[in-house]
């Protein structure tokens, strides 16, 4: 049997301002800023990373801010929603607050059999709720401004836009472990690891639609979980038999990932478990400092003159 990915590791977007975006995603949406630190690729902006109390794979959202940055352009080659699993029957305290703090969001809709709420962020960034009551691993954050019952679960799924469904099928099928679940309204659902909220990703076929661009309220990429460095070693090969060309293994210190564009231009990461955001930081203390992997410590002073200041939000009930 090959070697699988396991479902969705992390998401990176792009966002504007980088306190509209802490504001946001703390103060509103209620997760814990579990790592503060610097874009490694370009240490003059933010890498912001949300998630659950402890940081589970699955859970966290993270963003580069690029203020200056261009909108994003909806188009082919681009995941275009993230959608995120809460309890069931967690809606009626998701519109209630949205209403409050004025969260733009659509009417409810039903995906798969299951009930679905799409929002925006500040900057525009597509997301959606979605009840379920799939278990997996989360920790709920006491500090959180939403009540435990209601609190975020992770990542259900990602939703993507191609210009051909064919050839992006075959690598999850064949070279990611994916199995094919159903077409509905013109959306092709795939899980992995026998489905479930976090291990699905969605694709829809849009031959006559434009191609899409990075840019503020965009996402950058999704990174797939494996387990350890053997098994993305091994995934990483699958995907270099496909045609494709994935990067050398890359140290992120928190986590270790390979890179590469699925047939359609998505950029799609492999990232391990291990070691985890508490490998420099105390678990109480997760995103209280900025942190700086080892090899741009030495460069804190330039890197921290070059970023704005950030707040922590108030915690709004």
């Amino acid at each position: 049997m090959k070697n699988t990915v396991h479902g969705i590791h992390h998401v990176t977007c792009i966002a504007g301002d980088p306190q509209e975006n802490l504001d946001f995603y703390v103060g509103v949406m209620g997760l814990r800023l579990v790592k503060k630190s610097v874009n490694q690729d370009a240490p003059d902006t933010y890498h912001l990373f949300y998630a659950d109390a402890v940081g589970n794979p699955g859970t966290d959202l993270t963003f580069f801010p690029w203020p200056l940055m261009e909108p994003a352009r909806l188009g082919v080659g681009l995941t275009v929603e993230v959608p995120f699993g809460v309890p069931v029957g967690s809606f009626d305290f998701w519109r209630k607050r949205f209403d409050a703090h004025n969260v733009k969001y659509d009417a409810e809709e039903i995906r798969f059999g299951e009930k679905t709420l799409p929002f925006r962020d500040p900057h525009g960034l597509p997301l959606a709720l979605v009840e379920t009551d799939a278990a997996r691993d989360f920790v709920t954050w006491d500090d959180s401004p939403i009540p435990s019952a209601y609190q975020l679960r992770g990542m259900h799924a990602v939703r993507l836009w191609e210009r051909m469904l064919a050839p992006t099928a075959k690598l999850l099928t064949e070279h990611l472990g994916f199995e094919y679940i159903g077409e509905e309204n013109g959306w092709h659902r795939f899980g992995v690891d026998g489905g479930g909220s976090g291990k699905w990703v969605e694709v829809q076929a849009m031959p006559s639609e434009r191609r899409g661009a990075w840019g503020t309220g965009g996402v950058h990429h999704v990174a797939w979980r494996v387990r350890d460095d053997e098994e993305e070693f091994a995934v990483r090969r699958q995907v270099e038999s496909a045609g494709l060309s994935p990067t050398p293994q890359i140290d992120r210190f928190w986590f270790r990932s390979v890179y590469f564009k699925e047939p359609g231009g998505v950029l799609f990461e492999l990232a391990t478990d291990g070691p985890g955001f508490d490998r420099d930081e105390n678990m109480e203390h997760l995103g209280e400092q900025l942190i700086l992997p080892p090899w741009l410590e030495p460069h804190r002073a330039q890197i921290e003159a070059m970023l704005p200041k950030l707040e922590m939000p108030r915690v709004r009930a």
